[in-house]
């Protein structure tokens, strides 16, 4: 399955350049194109459930088709800001747009939790309701049992493609709505637990429809969570964990002409790697010399991390000792 949700990632990439590096453009290009799949899912999704959840006599199903509904907004987000994110620098945004995609992730995270805490109060208040006021909850039709089954089909396989697809475009937005599509059949895996226990097992077992959905909802805050938290971080520019500068930090002492480097700082703006250090040279280097060896590393940490922007200081190096990773005292 992974095979073909990568095929259709590179006839995508193909349409728009025909070699394997996509610019800013294309990629969000290819990226709207994966939401609107999902976008469009979500329409039939949503109108197929609410109606079986009606005929069925379904609340649970009726409610799950509101939290597809959800889906559209996170899918307009991501369309909007994906695009958005694609423009390049200009006088405003030096730096790019890439945190629009960011912000964008930050969204749909919020959206997921609120969608889950919506969920649980409505599926907290139908347990209270059946334990505390002895209400009977209404068995649901065979209808809500079988849109279940395809709810579930239908998302895991949304979820399948989009994230491959965001792996492959390195987009956190991506990534973050495939999550969207994984926690809408989750939720469907509660309701049909629910609906077959009201069918299969007698009415004093519908209570398992709201019981399921508590604990489903909990795993989507819990998402949300997971998905946000870097989120946030990347826009209030936390630096990248130790081991990735070091492995940053080793990536530019291999240039050759590098004697050591410090004051290093990295961050992130979408897809794209902000890095700020000093590099050590020979003093004796002429400037043209220097500045050569300075477009090497930037080259270099471009090949090794993809879509770079480097400032880089040049100092002459005076014998100062370096650790493993070619660093020295800042």
């Amino acid at each position: 399955m992974r095979a073909a949700w990568l095929l259709t990632t590179r006839i995508m990439m193909e349409e728009d350049n025909n070699t394997a590096i996509l610019s800013d453009e294309q990629r969000a290009r290819a990226a709207q194109r994966c939401t609107w799949v999902g976008f469009a899912c979500n329409g039939v999704l949503s109108v197929l459930k609410i109606l079986a959840g009606i005929i069925g006599h379904s609340g649970a199903m009726i409610a799950d088709g509101v939290h597809s509904i959800s889906d559209f907004l996170t899918d307009i987000v991501v369309i909007v800001f994906v695009g958005v994110s694609a423009r390049g620098v200009n006088k405003v945004y030096r730096y790019g747009h890439g945190k629009f995609e960011t912000f964008a992730t930050f969204l749909i995270a919020v959206a997921l939790a609120v969608v889950a805490i919506g969920l649980l109060y409505t599926s907290g208040t139908k347990v209270w309701s059946v334990l505390v006021d002895g209400k009977q909850l209404e068995a649901p039709g065979m209808i809500a049992l079988w849109m279940a089954v395809v709810s579930i089909l239908a998302k895991e396989a949304l979820y399948q493609y989009t994230h491959h697809v965001g792996i492959d475009l390195k987009s956190m937005a991506l990534e973050a709505n495939a999550w969207h599509h994984r926690s809408d059949a989750l939720s469907s895996i509660a309701t049909l637990i629910g609906i077959a226990g009201a069918i299969f097992l007698g009415s004093k077992w519908t209570i398992l429809d709201p019981i399921a959905g508590m604990a489903v909802s909990i795993f989507i805050v819990a998402v949300a969570v997971k998905l946000g938290k870097p989120a946030v971080q990347e826009l209030l520019e936390v630096t990248l964990p130790e081991e990735d500068l070091d492995r940053i930090g080793s990536a530019i002492a291999s240039v050759p002409g590098v004697k050591a480097y410090h004051n290093l700082r990295c961050r992130h703006n979408g897809n794209v790697h902000i890095i700020d250090f000093h590099i050590k040279v020979d003093g004796d280097l002429t400037v043209t010399a220097a500045h050569d060896i300075a477009t090497a590393v930037e080259d270099h940490l471009r090949d090794e991390l993809g879509n770079v922007i480097a400032n880089i200081h040049i100092e002459p190096y005076r014998g100062e000792e370096v650790d493993a990773h070619g660093r020295c005292e800042d």
